[in-house]
């Protein structure tokens, strides 16, 4: 029998064993789509809300998008890791996300509900990730997936906190 630590790789592989680093390059890159969408989304509110909830979700927002930013870096550095570009295009990042903009401007609370929901689908998307990871022999990925997820679960839960009645 011969041991997983002397199995050389397919010379498709990276040389790390990863199996199957375009389908977890794609899934990072819609992670990814979703990361920098809800910056840019999460950046938006920080910017415009108002009434009284302003000066929590002002604070929480902001932690959230510095955050969000450093993310963003993280996964296109993964991608790249792995052998395959990062979107160059900020379409390509609107056509991969899952997060979508509201139609009219929101209220405060609106903007509580609107990003706890988008957090809870990047999340899933996470836990999806994770699972291709560790099917395709991708701690590094698995790991930064989980770690992805546990801000995104926080995020659901503080969130949520906020306009709890």
């Amino acid at each position: 029998m011969t041991s997983p630590l002397n199995v050389v790789p397919d010379t498709n592989e990276p040389k790390t064993g990863v199996k199957k680093h375009a389908a977890v390059a794609e899934g990072l890159t819609d992670v990814l789509s979703d990361t920098y969408r809800l910056m840019f989304k999460t950046h938006a509110y920080h910017w415009n809300v108002e009434g009284p909830l302003f000066y929590s979700l002002h604070k929480l927002t902001e932690e959230q998008y510095e955050n969000l930013f450093q993310a963003a870096d993280d996964l296109a550095e993964r991608i790249r890791a792995l052998g395959h570009m990062a979107p160059l295009k900020l379409d390509d990042i609107v056509k991969a996300s899952t997060v979508k903009d509201l139609d009219k401007t929101p209220s405060a609370k609106e903007m509580v509900t609107d990003l706890a929901a988008d957090h809870e689908r990047i999340a899933h998307r996470l836990h999806a990730l994770a699972e291709l990871a560790a099917e395709n022999r991708d701690v590094v990925t698995d790991d930064l997936a989980t770690a992805r997820s546990a801000f995104h679960e926080q995020a659901v839960w503080m969130l949520n906190a906020i306009v709890a009645d």
